[in-house]
């Protein structure tokens, strides 16, 4: 057995027969030309006919997996239309005297670099565009056939035997993808008849391919590197997509493991088939939100993948946790900006900077403490920092115009606090408006109970805010007056204590009194011993980890 460690991007296990797909051959004369003119004629009847398969291809993948995964291509299109591109192809032509392939291929390799040196992700992104938009023209101007295929295979060959052409197994075998890389455009035409999985060499787990892939359901991963290798052609292989890891001819121990854990997912897929798109309700009527809990946008795809109605709380302090320095607005907005549009017209929402007490970074240079679950944390650094805190809400603002985002405060103890937030929330919107760019006006605003005092004053902080969401971790700690870090404290910090209950259901009475809604978005949310009694209580929203959201719905439509 050989193990290899790439980046899971797309979530479940396949197991079958490796099929190495060759790197297509681009390779392109420069040659000259005696009629500039006409040379550029060419290349404009080559782009249009590169757009208008564009087109084709992004009809295709609305049809299948829906508007918004389409808008990929719709960008691609606008990028082979934009004059810019254009004019460096056709100048490139005109004063030169080269052929058409040459100067696409040059532009391409000056705009992929361009974009690939860009701090902002979203741009980094658009390297991988460019390069495959001009592929796709190259293939017109080549004369090659359409990669576009009415059969929703893709280009590329096998390298043994013949035994796989235009990406697909001709003898109607499945097999798992192994390739250096996949352009976007080949991704979404994968045949996932005949695909069962995707390992490349290269890629990200935030790029458009994977973003493909866990839309298409097929468990992926990238940047194995070094580690691909051709000869692996023909050979069994097990890929988990969520650990990232690669078992090319595994031994019989892994492969019972991995077998066993493809059964439980797919007796995790039959519930799905039977209560995704049912509402999350009781036998009686009663109505619940039922959410799922992120740290990265990368968790998007199993939101999606269990049907989970929306984010109930995306932990942002994982943008900072995961960076060695501090995370610019532009990456910030980048995160934001992508969990938005992936989730559509579904609620995200992103509690602020929760650093501190157990989430410690080095570059926040905070004193020891003592007793950090008491100390300077949370909503604490954001109103005594507000450098940091202003940031982040610009970032979250500009966000906000691609999809349905709420903010919501962490560790919130006083009236006072809410108020002294939304005052620079609204000093970030003037600056947005001075700057004429787009945010939400009206974006929801909530907080996090999660402490006594919250509690004792959650009438008056429902006046002040949207909506409450109810963290049972740091509300048991501190009720119970037990740190939840001490192993030893564990038979003393009972969660189902009446103390915590009480708490929780003076909260929901408090949210109901003032018109607004209340949610649990800790871990007592997926405690199914407990879901009755939350109905009974009246909870609006829980918001658990992706692969609860199932059994919770169960649970609940059989209330």
């Amino acid at each position: 057995m050989r193990t290899i460690q790439g980046v899971g991007v797309s979530a479940g296990i396949a197991i079958g027969t490796v099929r190495v797909l060759a790197a297509a051959d681009h390779a392109v004369e420069r040659r000259v030309i005696d009629d500039p003119q006409a040379e550029m004629d060419r290349f404009r009847a080559a782009r249009d006919m590169a757009v208008a398969q564009l087109k084709q291809l992004r009809d295709n993948v609305a049809a299948e997996f829906g508007e918004n995964k389409a808008e990929l291509f719709d960008a691609q299109r606008l990028m082979l239309q934009d004059p810019d591109y254009a004019g460096c192809v056709e100048g490139l032509i005109a004063q030169d005297k080269v052929n058409a392939e040459f100067a696409v291929k040059s532009v391409a390799e000056q705009f992929a670099a361009m974009f690939a040196a860009m701090d902002s992700s979203t741009m980094q992104a658009r390297a991988a565009d460019v390069e495959d938009v001009s592929r796709r023209v190259m293939n017109v101007l080549q004369g090659k056939r359409d990669s576009t295929a009415q059969d929703g295979s893709i280009q590329g060959d096998a390298v043994q035997n013949g035994t796989v052409q235009n990406g697909i197994a001709q003898n109607g075998e499945s097999h798992i993808i192994f390739a250096q890389d996949l352009a976007p455009s080949e991704t979404a035409q994968l045949d996932r008849a005949k695909v069962l999985g995707l390992v490349t060499a290269k890629g990200s787990a935030n790029s458009h391919t994977a973003i493909l892939a866990r839309t298409m359901g097929l468990p992926a991963i990238t940047g194995i590197g070094d580690a691909f290798d051709p000869t692996d052609d023909g050979h069994v292989a097990v890929i988990d997509g969520t650990s990232g890891a690669v078992f090319v001819d595994p031994d019989e121990a892994t492969l019972t493991e991995c077998q066993r854990r493809k059964a439980e997912a797919e007796e995790h897929l039959s519930l799905l088939r039977k209560l995704k798109g049912k509402p999350t309700e009781t036998k009686s009527g009663q109505r619940v939100h039922l959410y799922a809990n992120i740290s990265r946008p990368s968790d998007v795809a199993a939101v999606l993948a269990n049907d989970a109605e929306g984010i109930g709380l995306f932990r942002s302090e994982f943008l900072y946790l995961e960076r060695e320095d501090w995370p610019t607005e532009e990456f910030q907005f980048d995160a934001y900006r992508q969990v938005a549009q992936e989730m559509g017209d579904r609620p995200v929402i992103i509690r602020t900077l929760d650093i501190g007490a157990d989430k410690q970074v080095d570059y926040f240079n905070l004193d020891h403490e003592d007793n950090p679950a008491l100390g300077y944390r949370a909503i604490r650094i954001c109103l005594t920092r507000p450098e940091i805190f202003k940031v982040q809400l610009r970032a979250l603002l500009r966000a906000s115009t691609y999809g349905n985002i709420a903010i919501m405060l962490p560790m919130i103890t006083s009236v006072q606090e809410v108020r002294d937030a939304k005052r620079i929330l609204e000093e970030a919107k003037s600056e947005l408006r001075g700057e004429h760019t787009d945010f939400n006006e009206s974006i929801q605003i909530g907080v996090m109970i999660e402490t006594p005092a919250s509690v004792i004053m959650a009438d008056e902080l429902a006046a002040e805010v949207d909506f409450f969401s109810i963290g049972t971790n740091d509300l048991t700690q501190y009720t119970l007056a037990c740190d939840r870090q001490t192993p030893s404290l564990e038979r003393f910090a009972d969660p189902h204590s009446p103390a915590v209950l009480r708490m929780i259901q003076m909260t929901i009475e408090a949210a109901h009194r003032h018109g607004i809604w209340c949610g649990i978005c800790g871990e007592l949310g997926a405690d199914l011993s407990l879901t009755d009694t939350f109905l009974c209580l009246g909870i609006d929203e829980l918001s658990v980890s992706p692969t609860s959201v199932l059994p919770l719905r169960n649970v609940i439509r059989n209330h």
